[in-house]
């Protein structure tokens, strides 16, 4: 027989279910004790409503800051198109 034969026996893939299931039944009670230590700390944080409004708030902040500064950049430039206008007017050779 091949050297192998031991892993494809009916008892060792048995075995292999076995530690397989018993790993994931160790990860779901680590899970289950991690959501009991979140239930705690759940007191104290926002939920998913609260940090989504949160976060709907400040993007909207900060919607409003860039169009101020977007508006304050279309008035610079309102008046240095008058300043130029102004010192073209001004200027002798426009005159003549």
């Amino acid at each position: 027989m091949s050297p192998l034969w031991p892993l494809h026996h009916p008892l060792c893939l048995h075995r292999q279910r076995e530690r397989k299931a018993e790993r994931e039944r160790e990860r779901e009670r680590e899970r289950e004790r991690e959501r009991g230590e979140r239930g705690k700390e759940s007191e104290t944080w926002p939920s998913h409503a609260q940090r989504t409004s949160s976060r709907e708030q400040r993007n909207g902040e900060r919607r409003k800051k860039r169009e101020r500064e977007r508006e304050r950049e279309r008035e610079r430039e309102r008046e240095r198109e008058r300043d130029i206008k102004q010192k073209q007017d001004e200027s002798p050779a426009s005159r003549v």
